[in-house]
């Protein structure tokens, strides 16, 4: 590989970063051809996209952007695969915590992740990573509890007979 081809790869990879609001950094080393196609099939399917690349090409596109990601740098060892993902951060979580229940060896290995620039790093994140709510669904969240005050005053004015009927009553009949 040439250096200009090394150089594409870096800045490709660095753009890929950049549209990505998340990913997850995985070692997927000791699985078989199979197990790793049936990994990349269950990423295809949730809409993450898995690839492989050499630490040091990672590290330079890390180093390109805008973010400080140097705390990522120490876990650029070895075998390293990265999650990449647009809407639902938690889905590549997800996506490994349920490849490991069908593997005896609890693989992949979780590296680190970024979330909204937002840096985990080491296995214990894992599970805080899969219980994450997704932009959409905590939008969803407030406006439900934004809702639910006004259906209960709605609610009670309307069945005139809770104390709060009583007391709007009472107001009508004072301003009067």
């Amino acid at each position: 590989m040439t250096r200009n081809d090394k150089g594409q790869q870096i800045n490709d990879l660095t753009e890929k970063f950049k549209d990505n609001n998340h990913f997850y950094i995985t070692d997927t080393s000791g699985l078989s051809v199979a197990e790793i196609n049936k990994f990349r099939g269950m990423c295809f399917n949730e809409g993450v996209e898995y690839k492989v690349f050499k630490n040091t090409f990672i590290k330079r596109a890390l180093d390109n952007l805008d973010n400080d990601y140097r705390s990522m740098q120490s876990i650029l060892k070895g075998f390293s695969g990265v999650m990449f993902v647009k809407e639902n951060g938690n889905a590549p979580a997800k996506i490994i915590q349920k490849y490991r229940k069908d593997d005896a060896k609890g693989r992949p290995y979780f590296k680190a992740a970024s979330i909204n620039s937002d840096i985990f790093i080491g296995e214990d994140q894992l599970s805080a990573l899969s219980v994450l709510k997704s932009k959409t669904e905590l939008i969803g969240e407030v406006i439900t509890l934004l809702q639910s005050p006004a259906k209960n005053v709605i609610s009670a004015l309307q069945s005139g007979s809770s104390k709060l009927g009583g007391i709007m009553k009472t107001l009508s009949e004072i301003s009067k």
